[in-house]
């Protein structure tokens, strides 16, 4: 029979380390909004070859966030509320993590999203419905690959995979979803000819915005569209010149 303290001296905590994928949202339609204020939307949704890493340790303790963008710099994020905890709790599971960002905040592309489905993917939790509870891009982000998403963002419908590239420009500002749909409403609910409807509230949140609009479709020759609530301008094609070129990839199961 082996000794407690032996098997003890054995035992190691061993890390994880798993990526967290972008997402581009290709076309939005804001179709209404619930009594408790949740916008009901119509997008298409698909996964990028831009990826957050996160080293995940079971029964750890702890979050924290590097700005691999910024040469690794530590980003001040509440460890106990943000969406990588969320996740954990949501999936019941006591973990450590560094989340190494390379996903821009705020530029709708959902790297908080991404970073907790990866959480829910590494801990086998696949409740869609659940997960949109902690973020509207959280369920799509758990399924992944191409999809129409609608509802508050739990009812993701898987499509067919196509191999895309996007050129994508992210111009430093930041685009809080809650204030462009906040903006939306009280614009009364626009529409918008570009396939985003949150492209109007974005600019007048963000004037800015505009700047780097117009510079993309100098670039490309192409109308930009807006990523998500904003602050990235997307158009569809390799244009390497003009910003930084993605692709679409599969969902992990695929």
């Amino acid at each position: 029979m082996d000794h407690p303290r032996k098997r003890r001296r054995f035992e190691r905590v061993t890390s994880t380390t798993i990526l967290a994928p972008a997402k581009l949202t290709r076309s939005l339609r804001v179709t209404g909004v619930r009594n408790d204020g949740l916008h009901l939307i119509d997008a298409e949704m698909v996964t990028l070859d831009l990826f957050d890493e996160l080293t995940v340790t079971r029964g750890g303790s702890g979050v924290s966030f590097i700005d691999e963008r910024n040469g690794g710099v530590p980003l001040d994020i509440d460890p106990n509320n943000n969406l990588v905890t969320r996740a954990a709790t949501l999936a019941g599971v006591e973990l450590g993590a560094v989340v190494r960002k390379r996903i821009p905040a705020q530029a709708g592309l959902g790297g908080g999203s991404a970073d907790a489905a990866a959480i829910l993917r590494w801990a086998g939790f696949d409740d869609v419905e659940a997960a949109a509870g902690i973020g509207a891009d959280v369920a799509f982000c758990l399924v992944g690959g191409r999809a129409r998403v609608r509802g508050i963002g739990e009812q993701v419908e898987q499509l067919d995979f196509e191999d895309l590239a996007f050129t994508v420009v992210t111009p430093q500002l930041a685009c809080p979803t809650p204030v462009v749909y906040a903006k939306w409403d009280e614009l009364g609910g626009p529409t918008s000819a570009s396939g985003n409807d949150l492209e109007p509230a974005a600019l007048a949140v963000v004037p800015e915005l505009a700047i780097a609009k117009e510079q993309l479709g100098n670039a490309t020759g192409l109308t930009p569209r807006l990523a998500g609530s904003g602050s990235s301008w997307f158009v569809e094609g390799a244009f390497p010149e003009a910003g930084t070129v993605l692709r679409t990839v599969p969902a992990a199961t695929e």
